[in-house]
């Protein structure tokens, strides 16, 4: 007599995804490529989570209305940036996008792929990725 086995239920998610990306018209922030970071400024991170559920909440289309140093971006030419950039980013890219990180005006960069913004470096203190 050979013995069953019994299958487990499997259950569906309670978040329901997308069907495809471009059903989604909202940044979707990735940071698996950020850089490493020092600083412990705790309020400054607390600051920046909330810009980004913020952003997150707008459409992209929208972002791209709004001034730089509110809640749209602007272009920063890779030969600007002091740090190294991480072997994801290829030759190909001219440019990240820089969103600021919170009121102060202090950036964030990375790159956009459809509807993921991945960060790529988050600025704590003004002039080290580059100059402003």
């Amino acid at each position: 007599m050979t013995k069953k086995i019994k299958s487990k239920k499997v259950h569906e998610p309670k978040i329901k995804k997308p069907e495809s990306t471009t059903e989604v018209d909202y940044p979707v922030f990735c940071f698996k490529h950020l850089q490493e970071t020092h600083n412990k400024d705790y309020k400054f991170y607390l600051d920046f989570i909330l810009r980004l559920k913020r952003i997150s909440s707008l459409s992209w289309d929208y972002i791209h209305t709004q001034d730089r140093h509110g809640y749209g971006t602007e272009k920063m030419p890779i030969g600007k940036i002091k740090k190294q950039l991480p072997n994801f980013i290829t030759p190909d890219v001219s440019h990240l996008t820089v969103f600021r990180a919170n009121s102060d005006k202090r950036p964030f960069l990375g790159i956009r792929n459809n509807n993921v913004f991945h960060v790529v470096f988050i600025e704590e203190n003004f002039g080290d990725i580059y100059d402003h």
